[in-house]
């Protein structure tokens, strides 16, 4: 990956003991060793540089923070849990950090109104229990949900594996409170579902990676909780199967399908080689699996999964299937999937694409980028899964048995080349669910409508006209 970075002016000795005296030095972490896990991300593919890490605990100090940022033209990185996969939130040309993992209050949770106004350094999980403490869900879920931050989760308008029921991280806000680049404070902190006076803001910050503003606090959707649960683990022959098993529980189940997630079995095959506590949930090795959930208020829907996996059956295109007859075997279940991403760095280089198609194209894009990525590396190994019912392909390439990781690395901007082409062809976009942050910035132009990437550039020269926010990230 070849990125090329803004220059950064190094901050002065005197301007860094002003941003300090905001947090007070307890909360500015100067130290290289304490620096390093805000520089650093777990692909390890962006290393990065800082000469002092902000860690306010109030929106007051955010706003003051940005102000003297806008004055003094310093770059700022907004940072939550730095879980991001594609290098927003690394300080790349020595800009200040901003860490908001301290501004971590559930300020609200309102039963009645099925909302919860959490702040940007509430950790998903976190927000999850709070929601089913008063019997609600808040239904964002993510493999890194123990870590990965709301605000961060908003920045990058995160996807997950409950987009097929309830949509991305963009349909689940309400409102937002944001820092603007000068340091003021725009409280959009709303419950309504209706109100027309004027432009809808907040999706002007919602996956904006932090270029446009802060986001320091949300309204959050909840949902009642599910009565009922069934989930199941079914084995195929290939991912046009698993797209007929797709439609026919849309018709047949309908709006119960709250999950369906697609794995080749290669994906697999790492996880149980390398995954504590994987198991193979099925008898004999197939080349393809779903992990199907229905949810619902109403009890009773065993037989109604039951009977879909047996319609599948008489038409050939399920070949095994198991149910969770359990809690602990439903968790089993979806420990296997939460750890086929993690898992692949074991297998030495992986190249990956977060990466979405039609969901009617997905069994093309599979088949088509298979064999481009083959032909260019010969044995290279793809290991694709994703949400096939949004037609997000987790689409990454494990390096041949044997060869040398750094020299298969090295060929990244090539082997994302020949995939995106595939996308592209396809109508589909080269960014899913992980933002464009560092590693795709420079993919943009070329796949982006001309007018849409204008209009973007106008609205970040009038939200940041100074460009402290962010800079080089995204455009």
């Amino acid at each position: 990956m070849n990125i090329v970075q803004p220059l950064v002016p190094p901050l002065s000795p005197d301007l860094i003991a002003k941003f300090r005296k905001i947090v007070g030095d307890k909360y500015a972490v100067t130290d290289a060793a304490d620096i390093a896990p805000y520089v650093t991300e777990e692909r390890d593919l962006f290393h990065g540089h800082t000469p002092v890490v902000l860690r306010p605990g109030t929106v007051a100090e955010v706003a003051l923070i940005l102000a003297l940022a806008n004055e003094t033209a310093t770059a700022v990185v907004p940072q939550g849990g730095n879980t991001g996969l594609v290098g927003g939130q690394i300080p790349q040309a020595g800009e200040l950090v901003l860490s908001l993992t301290r501004l971590d209050r559930i300020r609200e949770v309102d039963a009645t109104s099925n909302t919860m106004t959490c702040e940007a350094g509430v950790v998903l999980a976190k927000a999850q229990e709070a929601a089913a403490a008063v019997d609600r869900l808040f239904p964002l879920s993510l493999a890194a949900e123990g870590s990965c931050t709301i605000g961060g989760n908003l920045s990058t308008n995160a996807g997950g594996t409950a987009v097929l029921a309830y949509g991305n991280a963009r349909d689940l806000v309400l409102g937002l409170e944001v820092v603007l680049a000068d340091g003021r404070v725009w409280n959009g902190l709303s419950k309504l579902k209706k109100d027309n006076t004027g432009y809808d803001l907040k999706n002007l910050f919602v996956g904006a990676e932090g270029t446009l503003g802060v986001i320091t606090a949300a309204v959050l959707k909840l949902y009642p909780r599910p009565r009922a649960v069934e989930t199941a683990f079914v084995g195929l022959a290939s991912p046009a199967d698993a797209l007929a098993l797709f439609n026919l529980a849309g018709e047949r189940a309908g709006g119960t399908v709250t999950s369906f997630e697609l794995m080749s079995r290669m994906s697999v095959e790492f996880a149980l080689r390398h995954g504590a506590g994987c198991r193979d949930p099925l008898g004999a090795p197939l080349a393809w699996y779903v992990l199907i959930e229905l949810s619902s208020q109403a009890a009773g829907l065993r037989a109604p999964l039951e009977d879909l996996l047996g319609a599948a059956a008489e038409r050939g295109f399920l070949s095994d299937a198991t149910i969770a007859a359990s809690l602990d075997q439903r968790k089993a279940f979806w420990h296997l999937r939460d750890m086929l991403s993690d898992v692949q760095r074991f297998e030495g280089g992986s190249i990956k694409h977060d990466v979405s198609v039609p969901v009617a194209a997905v069994p093309d894009f599979i088949a088509q980028a298979s064999a481009a990525v083959e032909s260019l590396i010969p044995g290279c190994r793809p290991a694709a899964f994703g949400h096939l019912g949004d037609g997000n392909v987790h689409f990454n390439i494990s390096q041949p048995v044997g060869a040398d990781a750094a020299a298969y690395l090295a060929r990244w901007d090539e082997m994302g080349a020949v995939v995106n082409r595939i996308v592209t062809n396809l109508d589909g976009s080269i960014s899913a669910e992980h933002g464009i942050g560092q590693l795709k910035r420079d993919l943009l132009p070329a796949v982006k409508d001309k007018v849409a990437l204008d209009l973007m550039r106008t609205l970040k020269r009038t939200l940041d006209p100074n460009n402290i926010l962010n800079p080089g990230k995204v455009l």
